[in-house]
């Protein structure tokens, strides 16, 4: 009895001398964790962290002018990159009318020397059109009328699901090519303008020979070429007016040598036997 009662306190109580150390006691154990610590464990150190502060720790005025001054910098964060972007960006219809804004936004502090978009995307219908002076066959003259090459090219192209390069970039890449090396008044500018007005006249006389625009037995002297601008419509919500009238570029009559003309009408004819075989 004593040696139960005993035994009934050493599991109740301290350790008894000669006894293991921490033996885990008889009967079921609760899970890991699950109970208090025991008083001589160290607590965890993450109970010894103070509480982080939080918007929501403060009182209602400050949490008010926190979120008001957070408001106010996203606010003039959005309206800066709005105005480094117009000022960068290719003049449209809002540039236009808030341009003094813009400037008054960017200059001095912000100003930008890059340009967001390169090239500017064209606003115009660019059309090429040509005309020639012919020696008819039995030695009279006659000047043709305008041929819109262009369009010639747009008809080839249309509904065609696999259109060449030549009916897609040839003429427009010739045109672009003289105007890069011409100045205002037609001058070529060096080696690199007289190359192109050779390059776009063999061209267009291969295209006139194309058309037939000599006539049976007739031969093409001279041409003189065009350029036709069309202003894009804007769109209906914009208030912005561009001129719908097309303005011209008229460049000089260009003798045609006589190995130009040999050569097209050379790659006339075998073009016509060649559809003969066919």
């Amino acid at each position: 009895m004593d040696a139960y009662e005993a035994g009934s306190t050493s599991r109740h109580g301290r350790d008894e001398p000669g006894e293991a150390k921490g033996s885990p006691p008889d009967g079921p154990q609760p899970p890991p964790g699950s109970g208090p610590p025991d008083d001589g464990a160290a607590p965890h150190p993450a109970s010894q962290e103070a509480p982080r502060p939080s918007l929501a720790a403060l009182s209602l005025p400050y949490q008010l002018g926190a979120a008001l001054a957070v408001a106010v910098v996203a606010v003039v964060a959005c309206v800066h990159l709005g105005m480094v972007f117009l000022h960068v960006a290719p003049s449209n219809t809002v540039t236009k009318e808030h341009s003094r804004a813009i400037d008054d936004w960017i200059y001095p502090e912000f100003e930008q020397n890059w340009k967001l978009f390169a090239p500017n995307p064209l606003q115009q219908n660019i059309a090429v059109e040509v005309r020639a002076d012919v020696r008819t066959a039995d030695g009279g003259a006659r000047t043709t009328g305008w041929y819109d090459l262009t369009a010639l090219d747009g008809e080839a192209i249309h509904g065609n699901p696999v259109p060449s390069h030549t009916e897609q970039n040839e003429l427009r890449r010739a045109w672009d090519f003289l105007v890069g090396s011409h100045d205002a008044q037609n001058r070529p500018s060096g080696l690199r303008g007289a190359l192109a007005e050779q390059y776009l006249r063999r061209i267009v006389v291969l295209r006139l020979d194309r058309e037939d625009a000599a006539g049976p037995g007739g031969t093409i002297d001279r041409v003189q070429i065009r350029s036709r601008s069309t202003n894009v419509r804007p769109p209906e919500w914009s208030q912005e007016q561009v001129p719908e009238k097309p303005s011209y570029r008229v460049l000089p009559w260009w003798p045609v040598p006589d190995d130009e003309t040999l050569r097209a009408a050379g790659t006339a004819d075998a073009t016509k036997t060649k559809g003969d075989r066919s």
